[in-house]
């Protein structure tokens, strides 16, 4: 059995740690369609922020909440087995985006010829696609 090496906080000073917390951000957890717009938010602006960097501060902010909202579409959102230029066009319907709104993840001939399905999606590019739309990268592989 591993040991913890630090000394376990007290029980209050985690209530008010976390009621700090949720007092700032909202939302500390997502099961309502309310608290799922909160938290998506939350990720958009912390992906500004976080970008790649796993070493950053609010890393695991990020993930917090994308495990959250992840657990709350797996129950509530269930997309339909689709090609990975389906699977795109849908999510970007329901986003209410245009191929120019994508540019942070390839150019916009790129999208263009992906939506056609005259082109298969890089992983490189897939990777970006997930973390925009909070999804599984395998859905555009």
């Amino acid at each position: 059995m591993t040991q913890i090496h630090r000394a376990l906080p007290e029980p209050q000073a985690i209530s008010q740690a976390w009621l700090s917390f949720k007092d700032i951000v909202g939302v500390t957890s997502v099961r309502t369609e309310e608290d799922y717009e909160q938290a998506s938010a939350i990720i958009d602006f912390l992906l500004d922020i976080v970008g790649d960097n796993e070493y950053h501060p609010l890393a695991d902010v990020l993930h917090y909440f994308g495990d959250q909202v992840e657990k709350y579409e797996d129950e509530h959102f269930q997309i339909p087995e689709a090609s990975p230029c389906d699977t795109l066009r849908f999510l970007m319907e329901e986003h209410g985006l245009k191929q120019e709104d994508l540019l942070d993840c390839a150019s916009q001939s790129r999208i263009s010829d992906i939506l056609s399905c005259k082109r298969s999606i890089s992983k490189e590019i897939a990777k970006k696609l997930a973390r925009r739309f909070h999804v599984h990268v395998d859905l555009f592989i």
